[in-house]
């Protein structure tokens, strides 16, 4: 279940972010801005998580991080739309999006280049299961800076177990590992299914137990420090 957090007033803005700038900032084709025409309504910025904000010190890698609300008028909005709007702030961003009632977190991993000043390097972008827009919010998890802050809450969208040491990257590879498991489980799922032969049956069932063992273990973290 995804988790909604409750942001303090301290840190509101509601502030409309025209999708022009956010075209100018990202360098957007022709193409991306008729995608952005056809599946956004309006961009908000909702909230700023910063240090005269939050009362939370900053990190060298994450100074302050903001909310988005993304009104979206189709269910399922395309990456290249958060990369955009990613590209475009240079601030880590925790995405709302909204639809029908609905409310989805999305969130990539951003952090500053350590080779070309200015640059910003993301991972693909993490996705909560669709909510209720009116589903009960929770506080902020409890943290002693912004940046770990961010960590908390990147890490409520990826369902796996975390332990202490294991560093964003480490547990994003792994997420991303579980994640193409899941989808042999599927194919082999559908291809058992489809199965008539007794013996290829016998074989994919082998298979299939396999599989779905290496996706319960790869989505708990190596007690001896390194990756499962």
């Amino acid at each position: 279940m995804t988790t909604l957090f409750r942001y303090p007033d301290s840190t509101a803005l509601k502030r409309v972010v025209p999708k022009s700038r956010i075209y100018e900032r990202a360098e957007a084709t022709t193409a991306l801005k008729d995608r952005f025409v056809k599946e956004v309504d309006q961009i908000t910025w909702a909230y700023k998580l910063a240090p005269e904000t939050l009362n939370l010190p900053a990190t060298k890698s994450v100074t302050e991080m903001q909310v988005f609300r993304v009104t979206l008028k189709v269910a399922a909005v395309s990456d290249d739309i958060l990369k955009a709007i990613d590209k475009a702030i240079p601030f880590p961003i925790i995405f709302e999006l909204h639809y029908d009632g609905q409310i989805q977190v999305a969130a990539a991993h951003k952090r500053p280049s350590e080779a070309v000043d200015y640059k910003w390097v993301m991972s693909a972008h993490l996705r909560g299961e669709w909510v209720d827009k009116d589903a009960l919010r929770h506080p902020l998890p409890v943290a002693l800076n912004i940046g770990r802050l961010y960590e908390q809450i990147l890490a409520t969208l990826m369902p796996i177990e975390t332990t202490v040491g294991e560093d964003m990257a480490t547990r994003l590879a792994r997420f991303e590992a579980v994640k193409a498991k899941g989808r042999d489980i599927t194919r082999l799922e559908a291809k058992l299914k489809r199965e008539t032969q007794f013996n290829i049956k016998v074989g994919l069932h082998g298979q299939l137990a396999e599989a779905q063992a290496a996706f319960e273990l790869m989505k708990k973290p190596d007690q001896t420090g390194g990756e499962t």
